[in-house]
């Protein structure tokens, strides 16, 4: 075995290829917070019913989460496409930019997209899910109704956003059924938490920390800092009613776990987290 593995690294040697091997895993839990992209909206009328925020230009972060396990890795949430970073000034002509890509982030982690044994997103929106395709070699954890909701007919429709997570559809796949939470690695440190309304399997990420506490993840529940306090709702979230539930819900959840409360779009959010390549503990 010894010879074969010399024999390997001088072929790869030759070839001026390295073998990849990816770091141990963490003792504990770790939190990663990558820069995705961002969305400037010159209207962000839609992001509220009420017209709170019509003629309003706006700009949100679009985050990406790496949870490192001790059992494994775990990306929630994967951004805007990294396609977008080789457009002219990194920008499309729909106001979305991306600076830096998600591999380029993952690779100073010494990671591959191939070495992510776990993928969730908090919905099937193309701001979250747009990269799904680098990890179709992942087992993908998702609702029933937005596994449903994402390989509709109108989804299929467009081309564009449904080819960046197409891929997916053949990727081993854990459905969360019903109305529970899902337990990621069975230890309570990892636990998606449904929360629909905004689409109809969106969920968030709770993630309990050793040092830094429980932090909870929670997708598109508030798009803007204020909506939060208001209970905004975006005029085309899939259900109003369900969205003021989950709201209750997330709200209650944080209360009684002290959870920090991440709004994964709001630029203040974003930079309190430690600057990646930093985790939070």
């Amino acid at each position: 075995m010894r010879l074969r593995a010399l024999l390997i690294a001088g072929l790869l040697s030759l070839t001026g290829l390295t073998a990849h091997a990816a770091p141990a895993p963490p003792k504990t839990v770790e939190l990663y917070t990558m820069d995705c992209g961002r969305i400037h909206e010159k209207d962000a009328d839609e992001y509220a019913d009420d017209g709170a925020y019509k003629g309003q230009a706006r700009d949100l972060i679009v985050p990406c989460f790496l949870i490192r396990h001790p059992e494994g890795d775990l990306i929630w949430d994967t951004g805007l496409p990294q396609a977008i970073f080789d457009l002219p000034d990194h920008h499309n002509a729909y106001g979305m930019s991306v600076t830096r890509t998600l591999t380029d982030q993952l690779k100073a982690l010494g990671l591959t997209p191939g070495d992510i044994k776990y993928l969730s997103v908090s919905h099937s929106h193309y701001d979250h899910i747009g990269n799904g395709n680098l990890f179709a070699a992942s087992t993908w954890i998702v609702d029933e109704d937005e596994r449903a909701y994402a390989f509709r007919p109108q989804a299929r429709a467009d081309k564009q956003e449904f080819g960046a997570y197409s891929a997916l559809e053949d990727a081993r796949t854990i459905l969360i059924k019903g109305d529970g939470d899902y337990d990621v690695f069975g230890d309570g440190s990892v636990v998606i938490v449904q929360a629909p309304g905004h689409t109809p399997g969106h969920t968030v990420l709770l993630v309990r920390l050793k040092q830094a506490g429980p932090v909870l993840l929670t997708g598109d529940m508030w798009h803007m800092a204020e909506s939060r306090a208001a209970r905004r709702v975006p005029r085309f979230n899939t259900d109003r009613a369900q969205t003021l539930r989950s709201m209750d819900k997330v709200e209650a959840l944080a209360a009684a776990t002290h959870a920090r409360v991440v709004r994964e779009h709001v630029q203040q959010d974003f930079d309190a987290l430690p600057k990646f390549p930093q985790p939070l503990r």
